[in-house]
């Protein structure tokens, strides 16, 4: 919370934050960057990083505090609000198949990743937050990960970099891939499960599912957006698991074994709250979608840039000289991890929709 004492100076961070998340938001609407699909939270770490690397060592360390209080108690709030965007019907609107293909995605795509983490040889915080943003739903994920995880900042940094390459990608991939017939294997529900349950950020679905059906038509681009909503959905039971397996026995800096205090990611719990409340909100006013909610929209914005402000305060703490430590291996990590949910998500696809 604000430091007693300091709230002038830890609202000062706090304010900086803050008008660089105007920023980014005005930014990510210039015509470039909207074509692109890079949502404000995108565009706000890029700010914060480009700050970390140029004028940093300018801001008074009394604002510090203010910095980190929008990487934590920010973010926390931005996680639980975002559950506004969900509603338990979503999961009934596309069934069984599509619910079977997210999780086998999300359980094969984390436990993989922290394997080929370990192959690798690489720091074991950086490939779980690679891992977790390219099963759940990209920055979002790894910005709720962090608490549970707790590491530096730097390391966030670097796992939302991959997903935002790869994912990026994918969006013009897929509907490229769409259009030569290389997906013509699945039927339009198909390809509609397998845009939401591999591709990583929500922007990135609803950006290829839009160029594949524009008119939603056949219903790629509703389908595709729902089936991610759900991966979205799975991002809670994934962290309160997270937590109790990050609790277990850690060597303490004299090297013996000693059980470290589990770490329970309470905003999961306030993120699934909000789903539940969403959904009986949505029953009681009769509306077929979460916009048509009274006030969604103004929650959904608000919790936007709330999130933007976690991410810009995060690339704040993030400079090129933790990059160049980190090498290529976080890349390399997140390449394999695609190329796994770009033709392993496809079988898995076909197989399940055509099954159940």
């Amino acid at each position: 919370m604000l430091e007693k004492g300091n709230r002038a100076n830890t609202l000062h961070g706090i304010l900086l934050i803050a008008l660089f998340s105007f920023a980014a938001f005005y930014i990510a609407e210039v015509p470039v960057v909207r074509r692109l699909s890079f949502s404000p939270l995108i565009v706000g770490i890029v700010l914060g990083m480009l700050y970390a690397n140029s004028l940093r060592n300018k801001l008074p360390e009394t604002w510090v505090p203010g910095i980190r209080f929008c990487t934590k108690q920010v973010l926390r709030w931005g996680i639980i609000l975002y559950g506004f965007r969900l509603t338990l019907t979503e999961v009934a609107a596309v069934g069984i198949p599509a619910v079977a293909v997210d999780l086998i995605v999300v359980v094969v795509t984390i436990l993989g990743g922290v394997l080929l983490g370990r192959l690798l040889k690489m720091d074991r915080d950086t490939a779980l937050m690679t891992s977790t943003g390219s099963a759940i739903c990209g920055a979002a994920a790894v910005l709720g990960a962090e608490p549970v995880v707790k590491c530096e900042g730097y390391k966030t940094a670097i796992a939302v970099s991959t997903v935002v390459i790869f994912g990026t990608l994918s969006m013009f991939l897929y509907p490229v891939m769409y259009r030569t017939g290389i997906l013509d294997g699945l039927t339009d529900t198909g390809v509609a499960v397998y845009t939401g349950s591999t591709l990583h950020e929500v922007a990135h679905v609803a950006g290829a599912g839009n160029a594949m059906d524009p008119t939603d038509a056949l219903g790629i681009a509703g389908t595709a957006t729902i089936t991610k909503m759900i991966r979205v959905m799975l991002l809670a039971p994934v962290l309160v698991v997270m937590g109790f397996v990050l609790a277990g026995r850690r060597k303490s800096a004299g090297g013996k074994k000693e059980k470290s205090k589990i770490a329970v990611p309470w905003f999961a719990f306030g993120f699934i709250g909000v789903i539940c409340l969403n959904s009986l909100l949505q029953y009681l006013f009769g509306v077929e979608s979460v916009r048509e909610i009274p006030l969604n929209g103004a929650i959904e914005y608000a919790d936007t840039f709330m999130l933007t402000m976690a991410m810009t305060a995060l690339g704040t703490e993030t400079n090129l000289a933790k990059f160049k430590q980190a090498g290529a291996k976080p890349f390399v990590l997140a390449g394999l991890l695609y190329v796994w949910l770009l033709v392993g998500g496809y079988y898995v696809t076909k197989y399940l929709v055509g099954m159940l």
